[in-house]
């Protein structure tokens, strides 16, 4: 197999350069055609990379790095340690108003949403680098110790990380099924910070958590969907873990989970979900609203089923998988560890691990 490169793509002809802002696979590892590969984002939008064929993943790029159009990020090679040819120089970029060197500001969409949300002027912003969230956040970050309002703990009470529409359901289920006391939201949003999501307090980002653990506090619920990017939500578990938060298991009173159905800690079960017989749902996974888990399957760690999704018997859903809203499977079917199952699809045969099926697709064979 003849070594591969894999180049950053142009988006938009009046842009020549893009920053790597995730990786799916690591190096070394080996894919398939159609494997999701890298996150990359532009000032205008957000794109994926899939392998256009087989083979193992040697990185050139790192995350986070700005590259121009035509710039290796990797290669496909036939085996995964062989010696890397010299990676091919990048294509001339074009000549633009917002070109590196005009003084013109560079700045990713969620990038400008994110300062207009904070109040950030944007004439202060650099124009000699692509400003991404990231910069912003750091901008933005806070110099002083934050400060924690000193609230009565209890064994009940939670923390819910994340201040968006997928916490407000957290937040109301955790409410309804009434053994909790929401004690405050954690949010990284710093403008969020001393404001109030469903009338509970946002205690400020990620920073808090130490303090909140020396007042006593020990419960959690990720209030992050992630079903753009499921790493955001896996990462945020981490987070509340190594600070020594336990995650309860979340069980609206308008689901219904059969006596046999095996959950474990940090699960959500939503309103109007069916967990059937014999289930088992590891530690961390979502069951949205409306979706049906029949009886004998099984949902790996972190996995999120999407609203409406319907899973026949004896289906296996592997770690880390979307499975998007109203997908419908056949029984006894096997969907891999990291795969992303886009709305509406009908998965008639076994999907892969880390393969993309797209929206609407009927799913009939392996490719």
């Amino acid at each position: 197999m003849t070594q591969i490169p894999i180049t950053l793509p142009m988006l938009n002809a009046n842009e020549p350069e893009a920053r790597l802002v995730d990786l799916h696979v690591k190096d070394g590892e080996h894919v398939l055609k159609g494997t999701l590969l890298f996150t990359i984002e532009t000032t205008k939008m957000t794109a994926e990379i899939e392998a256009q064929s087989e083979g193992y993943i040697r990185m050139v790029a790192r995350k986070g790095d700005t590259l121009a159009t035509g710039q290796v990020l990797a290669f496909l090679t036939a085996t995964p340690d062989e010696h890397l040819a010299s990676a091919p120089a990048a294509s001339p970029a074009p000549i633009s108003d917002s070109a590196p060197g005009s003084g013109a500001l560079r700045i990713t969409t969620p990038a400008r949403a994110l300062a207009e949300s904070l109040g950030i002027d944007l004439s202060t912003l650099p124009t000699n680098q692509l400003v991404t969230e990231s910069v912003i956040r750091e901008l933005a970050a806070p110099t002083t110790t934050p400060q924690v309002p000193n609230l009565p703990t209890t064994n009940a009470e939670l923390i819910i990380y994340g201040a968006g529409g997928h916490a407000k359901a957290v937040l109301e289920m955790a409410q309804a099924i009434g053994a909790f006391r929401i004690a405050g939201i954690v949010d990284d949003n710093p403008a969020l910070a001393g404001t109030f999501v469903l009338g509970v307090p946002v205690l400020g980002g990620a920073d808090v958590l130490p303090h909140l653990v020396k007042q006593g506090y020990r419960l959690a619920a990720n209030g992050v969907g992630g079903i753009v990017n499921i790493g955001v939500r896996i990462r945020i578990f981490e987070r509340l873990s190594q600070q020594g938060f336990s995650f309860p298991i979340l069980r609206h009173p308008r689901a219904t989970v059969e006596n046999s159905a095996r959950l474990a800690d940090g699960v959500q079960v939503f309103a109007n979900a069916y967990v059937g017989s014999d289930a088992v749902l590891h530690e961390r996974c979502m069951v949205n609203t409306g979706a049906i888990v029949s009886h004998d399957c099984e949902i790996g760690a972190y996995t999120h089923i999407a609203p409406g999704t319907m899973l026949a018997g004896h289906v296996h859903v592997g770690a880390g998988a979307l499975v998007g809203m109203g997908v419908t499977t056949v029984i006894g079917m096997k969907i891999g560890a990291g795969a992303r199952i886009g709305n509406g699809a009908i998965l008639l045969a076994d999907v892969p691990e880390k393969a993309i099926v797209p929206a609407g697709k009927v799913w009939t064979e392996v490719l």
